[in-house]
Formats: structure tokens, C-alpha cells, sequence
């Protein structure tokens, strides 16, 4: 899969790091428009929703300036910021839609020997071996497509570092990451949804066939791995979605997957300002906002109601421990 994107945004100072003068040299061809701040570009900020596709087509270069750690209690101990967030993708329920509403478009910060070196010193600084999330806020999948980010950082890690580090993703372009003498020190998480909700939801990621052939061979490459089952969408028919979901990952998972892999599971979470961008950039788009089945959760969010939310614990719980019993579920939120 190939990233193609129409223009370049970028902070002058990108230009200092040599993958800011890589990426200016990758993307001569483009138009370079410079700006003061990743996070304020009032174009984008002023655009009508019905503009969402195409913010999503630019891409943005600047600089992290936020490095604090926030500690976890899921797969990882502490989420990292890292060297992109926002995506190309145009999943109808992202959640970082939430944090940035329109202006969720991959952003690539260059100063990765900074964010590398500090990763590296609080891993090893570490009184016990710990886990660190560094693709909360993007697809490291697809950004490691445009950048090498990811073969950079695992080959690093693995010499330099301690603990693990861990991503989920939704592409499968890990071809790049299989001959990395990794050590262990990466544990890779795929997301899957049913091939239809892959279809109609996930626009522009990688379909379930080439995400679970990607899982395969990143465990037959010697990598921890995992499967989010992610988020859990109860459309009218999702009892039949998710038991054809399971009954498919039960034949098609290899026996190192199935004996060594780990299952999480997430049910979707809503929210006002995805309803109001749906509705005018995919109008039609599969509706996801369920009144009879969600409830508000304050900030304007929306989940599935406690009831519901047990249903389809209970339901998924039942199904996995049928078809793929060797793989723990560690938590269903």
C-alpha cells in the first residue's frame, strides 16, 4: 500500500533533522507550505466538515514538543508520545477524531534521536523491565511506510533499550520489520473487525485476509504478538459479524499464534463530533450513533449501555473460548 498525499505543511525547524531534510527530499514533488505550529493551522481548523477526506490527503511535518509519559494498566505500562499521531486512514469511529476533530491528519515529527534517547534512558532507568505503548496515537504501521520509523526504533531498542515496546495496527505492510534482530523487545498487536465492518468502516486500511497473514509472519519472525478485536461496532447483525470473525480467526491463525498470542477486546466508543463529520463527509456512510443501544458518558461521548455491553462481553467470551481456547482474553472494556 502506498501513501499518497497532495501537499506538505511543515515547521521551518523540521528542516534541521535529517529525516525533516529525508522527507523534504522523498516529497520534492510536492507543494511545501510552511507553518507556525502543527497543532494551528487555520485552514484546516476553519474547514467545513464536509472537508474531512480531503485535510486527510495533506500531510504535516513538524517537531514533538510533548514528551510526558501517562501510565497504563493494560498491555503496556506507560502510553508514549511518539513520532506521529493522526493517520491517513478514515475510520468512522476513530477516537483521536476526539482529540483532534477535523484535524486528525498524520502528523510526522522528526526529532526521533530525542524521543529514541528518552524512551531508551526511562527503560533502562526502570527498577523492574516495563512496557512501553509508543502507537496510542498513530498507525506506526503506516507511518514506518513513509518514514522506517519503526525499523529505526525496534533495531535500536533491541541493542539500547530494556522492557518492551508495543503498537496495534491496522495495515499489514510488515515485511520491512520481519529480518529486524528484534530480541523479543516487540510485541505486536493486530486490530481486526469483520471483513464488512473492515469495508464500510475502516476506509482505507488493510483488509482481515492481509491483517491476520501479517500477524502470522510477525509470529513466525519470533515477535510477542497480540489480537485486538477492536473496536466491537453492535450493528443490527453483529452477533452474526463476530461469530463469522471468530470462526474465520479460529482457521486462520497459525498454531504459533493461537498457542503463544493474547486476545483484548474494546467496544466502540461515540461521540458527537464524529456523528456531526459522518454525517456530512460520508453521508452514506454506515450510521454508528445507536440512541437505543448507547448511552452518554459526559464530554459529549456516547457508549453502549451497561446491558448491552455485558451482552456482547458474554457473547465474544463464549465464542473465543469455543474456537480459540489457547489464546487469553486479557480484558474487554
Amino acid at each position: 500500500m502506498e501513501m499518497h498525499f497532495d501537499a506538505v505543511y511543515y515547521e521551518p525547524a523540521s528542516l534541521d533533522y535529517p529525516l525533516g531534510r529525508q522527507l523534504r527530499e522523498k516529497y520534492a514533488h510536492l507543494p511545501w507550505i510552511p507553518i507556525v505550529s502543527h497543532n494551528r493551522i487555520p485552514a484546516f481548523t476553519s474547514a467545513e466538515n464536509r472537508d474531512f477526506p480531503r485535510l486527510k490527503s495533506h500531510l504535516i511535518v513538524g517537531v514533538r514538543k510533548t514528551h510526558k509519559y501517562v501510565p497504563n494498566h493494560k498491555v503496556s505500562d506507560w502510553l508514549v508520545p511518539y513520532t506521529s499521531s493522526g493517520c491517513r486512514a478514515m475510520c468512522l469511529y476513530c477516537y483521536l477524531v476526539c482529540n483532534y476533530n477535523k484535524c486528525s491528519y498524520l502528523r510526522l515529527f522528526v526529532n526521533r534521536e530525542q524521543m529514541l534517547d528518552n524512551l531508551i534512558k526511562k527503560s533502562r532507568a526502570a527498577s523492574a523491565p516495563q512496557t512501553f505503548e509508543i502507537g496510542s496515537n498513530s498507525d506506526l504501521v503506516l507511518e514506518n511506510m513513509i518514514t522506517g520509523n519503526l525499523v529505526y526504533t525496534i533495531e535500536r531498542f533491541a541493542r539500547e533499550g530494556r522492557g518492551q515496546l508495543t503498537f496495534p495496527t491496522k495495515f499489514d505492510a510488515v515485511e520491512p520489520l520481519l529480518p529486524l534482530d528484534h530480541r523479543g523487545c516487540v510485541i505486536f498487536r493486530m486490530s481486526v473487525n469483520p471483513d464488512e465492518v473492515i469495508r464500510k468502516v475502516e476506509f482505507g486500511t488493510s483488509p482481515l485476509e492481509g491483517r491476520v497473514r501479517a500477524l502470522n509472519a510477525m509470529a513466525e519472525a519470533g515477535y510477542p504478538v497480540g489480537l485486538l478485536i477492536a473496536p466491537v461496532i453492535l450493528l443490527p447483525d453483529w452477533r452474526r459479524l463476530y461469530d463469522e470473525l471468530i470462526e474465520y480467526l479460529a482457521g486462520a491463525l497459525s498454531e504459533k499464534v493461537r498457542k503463544s498470542g493474547f486476545i483484548e477486546i474494546i467496544l466502540m466508543t461515540y461521540s458527537f463530533v464524529h456523528n456531526a463529520i459522518n454525517t456530512e463527509a460520508f453521508p452514506g456512510a454506515v450510521p454508528l450513533l445507536d440512541r437505543e443501544k448507547m448511552t452518554g458518558r459526559g464530554r459529549g461521548k456516547y457508549w453502549y449501555k451497561n446491558e448491552e455491553r455485558a451482552r456482547a462481553e458474554d457473547f465474544l467470551r463464549e465464542k473465543l473460548a469455543g474456537r480459540l481456547p489457547e489464546m487469553p482474553v486479557l480484558y474487554c472494556v
